[in-house]
């Protein structure tokens, strides 16, 4: 084994920890390994840098753009609300039109944006139809992925695998060469999650109130200001209330007016009665030094947390937020979003404490109380491509422009007729319908920039990267040879079995791109071994690197449904493992089969 080969066998296996621990964003990871690469002589400084010109990574960027432009037109929103409809006649059918409808969808348009979209009005409409969030977030998930799996556009992993197969050489997948077996996983994923898993979620999982779920009674408490109180006559920013003792101070009671979420300047008057987010026990224990504080003892109502005019929203991050990796202090989160942090939801763990220097990821829910009239640029920001959080307390709807849907989706629909046909390359339909878009006034040019998934971009580069180092230093072929040399004697169906093994348990532990990216090229190798076409191994890759259900930090709408949906990891595990084992043992049999293999 040259050292070459070597080098490359450490950069994977520090990738695998890495994107295991998330010590580290993804999309860092991935620009580290290219950088390590190309240092170590392993590839050519040009060859690092291809992966930015390469046509998946093109293609997927401009995907992107006419995900977020179908998205301005409402037209999602609009379905979503519909769908509420279903449910108040039967909670059954509407889980099997939800999914169904979701996966249709998410076949075509980015599912990642689809699911922001739909998260908030399924809570919705559980708590509506009496049910528990926790049965219809997880089956949202799922739909979203078994419809990606579909189409060559439906997710960024089969353009990758695509795009790293034409570099070899090979033939680029079509439109929908994986969707009859995609198809047929599809409907079975739809009928498992309807009769089975839905079965094995929790049954009931959802608070009553917001205060009651994040546990923020003891935290919220009102404070009057005596005649002898340094803090009289001082501004907001400056009193010893938020300099000594690190309150947020939420609302000012004063003379029968109420100031909601007063500004840093707003200066402080004697008798004036604040509510604010603080440690109860620490102030408590300050109150006999200062003798200036008078602490409510009394529990705050329901009808005072959240006052007419301010809103209490749950704000979940993105994979793709830019909040990703960063404290509410970095952010200037309360200048920023008009907010105010009452508790910070982090996997299973509710922080009260210290929120500002919380560092948040994917998937955590900030509890905020925001200025009512502000909600609405709430919402703006959350209707983007590249929304910074989903909010799932706010039930909004976005208009619907019918004109500017129906060229958007007769673009989408002829860029689809066309590459399926062979008439127009995949990447130049996606470039030449967003500059119709842009002609037409659809999307502006600012916006295009906004909708890139810049995170998903690196992430492709970095692990086009590694394929290309997997393949250069023969990792690929000596990898396929102890493969084969251990399931050719069994037979073609053990070696598709085997592969989708290997890439699916890769993709519970890392990026579903980057398990793409390791083993595409080991796939490739592996059909060149064995003689037979290259197609049917891609197939393989393709869906076991989407159908990823064990983990929520397998694939990024799990993780944006893990925190919304009160979820603990051994949810994800207990309904998705049977489900994992389900599609591999179809996936071992279906496409040896339909490709002839057999």
């Amino acid at each position: 084994m040259t050292t070459a080969a070597i080098i490359t066998i450490c950069v994977i296996v520090l990738a695998i920890i890495l994107f295991a621990t998330e010590a580290l964003p993804i999309d860092l990871v991935a620009i580290s390994i290219m950088i390590i690469l190309v240092i170590s002589g392993v590839i050519t400084p040009q060859e690092g840098v291809e992966g930015f010109s390469n046509k998946a990574t093109v293609t997927v960027a401009f995907m992107f753009v006419l995900s977020a432009a179908l998205l301005k037109t409402g037209a999602l929103q609009v379905l979503a609300h519909r769908l509420s409809n279903i449910f108040r006649y039967n909670f059954n059918s509407g889980i099997l039109m939800m999914m169904f409808m979701i996966a249709i969808i998410s076949a075509f348009v980015n599912n990642t944006p689809v699911v922001a979209v739909f998260i908030p009005v399924v809570i919705q409409i559980a708590h509506t139809s009496g049910q528990s969030p926790s049965k219809m977030l997880i089956p949202l998930s799922f739909a979203s992925i078994f419809g990606g799996m579909c189409t060559l556009i439906g997710t960024s992993t089969n353009i990758l695998v695509s795009g790293i197969a034409e570099k070899e050489g090979e033939k680029a997948v079509e439109m929908f060469q994986m969707t009859p077996v995609a198809g047929i996983l599809l409907v079975v994923g739809v009928i498992y999650m309807s009769v089975l898993g839905i079965r094995l979620l929790p049954k009931s999982r959802r608070s009553k109130d917001l205060k009651e779920k994040f546990e923020v009674n003891n935290y919220i408490t009102l404070v009057e200001l005596l005649s002898n109180s340094t803090s009289i006559g001082k501004k907001i920013m400056d009193s010893e209330l938020v300099t000594e003792f690190n309150m947020d101070i939420i609302e000012v009671r004063r003379n029968g007016s109420q100031f909601t979420l007063p500004p840093g300047d707003f200066e402080l008057n004697e008798g004036d009665v604040l509510k604010v987010r603080c440690d109860v026990e620490k102030l408590k224990s300050l109150k006999g030094k200062t003798k200036t504080l008078s602490v409510s003892p009394l529990k705050i109502g329901d009808n005072d947390l959240s006052g007419k005019n301010s809103a209490l929203v749950e704000m979940v991050i993105t994979s793709s937020s830019e909040i990703h990796g960063k404290t509410l202090k970095e952010l200037d989160f309360r200048r920023r979003f008009r907010a105010i942090p009452l508790a910070i939801k982090h996997r299973e763990d509710i922080q009260h404490d210290d929120l500002y220097d919380v560092k948040l990821i994917a998937g955590d829910v900030i509890l905020a109380e925001v200025k009512s009239h502000y909600v609405k640029e709430l919402n703006k920001l959350e209707s983007g491509q590249n929304t910074p959080f989903v909010l799932l307390s706010e039930n909004h709807i976005t208009e619907f422009d019918k004109k500017k849907f129906s060229i958007v989706i007769a673009l989408i629909g002829i860029m689809v007729v066309l590459a399926s046909l062979g008439i127009l390359d995949i990447m130049v339909g996606s470039i030449s319908a967003v500059i119709i878009l842009v002609l037409a006034k659809i999307l502006t040019m600012k916006e295009i920039y906004k909708a890139i998934n810049w995170k998903i971009i690196f992430l492709l580069v970095g692990a086009l990267s590694l394929g290309l180092a997997i393949n250069k230093t023969g990792l690929d072929t000596l990898i396929a040879q102890a493969l084969l040399g251990q399931l050719e004697p069994l037979g073609m169906i053990a070696v598709i079995s085997g592969l989708y093994l290997v890439t699916s348990l890769l993709t519970e532990v890392m990026s579903n791109n980057a398990s793409a990216a390791l083993m595409t090229p080991i796939a490739i190798a592996i059909a060149h071994n064995s003689g037979v076409e290259v197609l049917p191994f891609l197939v393989t890759v393709m869906i076991a690197a989407s159908a990823t259900f064990m983990t929520p930090i397998g694939y990024q709408t799990n993780t944006m449904v893990y925190s919304a949906g009160n979820y603990k990891f051994r949810d994800f595990f207990r309904v998705g493992f049977l489900l994992n084992m389900v599609f591999w043992i179809i996936s071992s049999f279906t496409i040896p089969w339909y490709f002839n293999l057999i």
